[in-house]
C-alpha cells in the first residue's frame, strides 16, 4: 500500500509539473509583451512597469518559470491588478460557494443516483426498470441550463406570480446569514446539477449490479442462506461500487474547478462565474489560479479514488 501511494503521488507531482509549464508556456511565454497582457487592457505604463519587476520579466525564462512554481507552491497564485487583490483572495471568496453547490449536489446524485440504479439491477426489464431507465434518459439528454431555466420559471416566476415567493431568483446567501436562506438559495442550484448528473449513476450502478450479480461469489452467498438484502448491499453493491467511485472522484474534482453552467444561469459567484467573468475581462492572473487550482483537484481526487478501490473491492490489490 506505502509503495503504491508513493508512486500515485510522485505520478501526481509529474502531472501536476507538467501542467504547471504548459499554463507558462501559454500565459508567460506566447504573449509578446506578458506585463501588458497579465495587467489587462487598461493598464497604465506604471502598472506595466511594476508587474515586470515583480516577475522578473526581464530575467531568463529558467528563472521566471523556477519563481512561478516556487510562488506557487507557497501559494502565492499571482496578482490580480484588475480588482487590486490578491488571486487567492478572489478564490477565497468563491471557493466556499462552489463547495456549497457541489458537496450538496453531490450527495443527492449519488444517493439517488445509485439507488435507482440498484432498484433496476435487481428488477432487470421490469415496468420499475423502464420507468427509472426513462427517467435516466431523460434528464441525462437534458442541457444543465435548459434544466436550470426550467426551475426558475415554474418554482420562481410562476410560484412567485402566486404569491408563493420561497425561492430567490438566484444569487448566493453565506451560512452566516443564516441556514434557511443559504438553504433557499442552494435547493434549485443542487437540484439542477444532481438530477443530470444522477443519470449518469443510474445507469453506470445498473450495468456493474448486473455484472456482479452474475458472479461466482454472490451465487455462493445466495446458496449460503444468506438474505437477499445482504446479498444485494454487503455482497454485490460493494463491488459494484468500483467504476461509481471512479466517476464520482473525476466529476466533484472537475466541478470543483468551477459548476460554470449551473453558477451562470443562478447567478452564483463561484469559481466557474469568476473564470468566465475573468476571461471576458481578460483577468489572466484569475484565470491561471483557478486552472491551477482545479489540475490540484481532479490529481488530488484520482489519488484518493485509487486508493478506494481496495477498501471496495478485496479482489483488488494495490501494488
Amino acid at each position: 500500500m506505502l509503495k503504491f501511494l508513493i508512486r500515485r503521488v510522485g505520478q501526481g507531482i509529474v502531472v501536476l509539473w507538467l501542467i504547471t509549464m504548459a499554463v507558462f508556456g501559454l500565459f508567460f511565454v506566447a504573449p509578446n509583451n506578458v506585463a501588458r497582457t497579465l495587467a489587462g487592457r487598461q493598464a497604465t505604463p506604471q502598472t506595466i512597469a511594476t508587474i515586470s519587476h515583480r516577475l522578473g520579466l526581464d530575467q531568463p525564462i529558467w528563472r521566471q518559470y523556477v519563481g512561478f512554481v516556487w510562488r506557487a507552491l507557497h501559494g502565492d497564485l499571482g496578482y490580480d491588478y484588475y480588482h487590486q487583490v490578491p488571486v487567492t483572495t478572489i478564490m477565497a471568496q468563491a471557493m466556499p460557494i462552489t463547495g456549497s453547490l457541489v458537496v450538496g449536489s453531490a450527495l443527492i446524485w449519488v444517493v439517488l443516483g445509485v439507488a435507482n440504479g440498484v432498484i433496476s439491477a435487481v428488477r432487470p426489464r421490469s415496468l420499475t426498470d423502464r420507468g427509472l431507465t426513462v427517467f435516466a434518459l431523460f434528464f441525462y439528454s437534458m442541457p444543465t441550463f435548459l434544466l436550470g431555466l426550467i426551475f426558475l420559471y415554474l418554482l420562481y416566476y410562476q410560484l412567485t406570480l402566486h404569491g408563493v415567493a420561497f425561492f430567490p431568483a438566484g444569487g448566493y446567501s453565506a451560512l452566516s446569514s443564516g441556514v434557511g436562506p443559504w438553504l433557499q438559495h442552494m435547493i434549485l442550484p443542487w437540484l439542477t446539477l444532481a438530477l443530470v448528473s444522477a443519470a449518469t449513476y443510474t445507469r453506470l450502478t445498473r450495468g456493474s449490479m448486473l455484472d456482479v450479480l452474475g458472479e461466482d461469489y454472490v451465487r455462493t452467498a445466495r446458496s449460503k442462506g444468506i438474505g437477499e438484502k445482504r446479498v444485494i448491499l454487503r455482497h454485490a453493491l460493494r463491488s459494484a461500487l468500483t467504476p461509481v467511485v471512479t466517476q464520482f472522484g473525476i466529476d466533484v474534482a472537475t466541478l470543483l474547478g468551477g459548476a460554470v453552467v449551473t453558477e451562470q444561469v443562478f447567478s452564483m459567484p463561484g469559481l466557474g462565474k469568476t473564470a468566465v467573468d475573468s476571461i471576458n475581462q481578460q483577468d489572466l492572473p484569475v484565470i491561471i489560479g483557478i486552472v491551477l487550482f482545479a489540475s490540484a483537484a481532479v490529481v488530488v481526487a484520482n489519488i484518493i479514488v485509487d486508493l478506494l478501490y481496495a477498501v471496495l473491492d478485496p479482489r483488488v490489490r494495490l501494488h
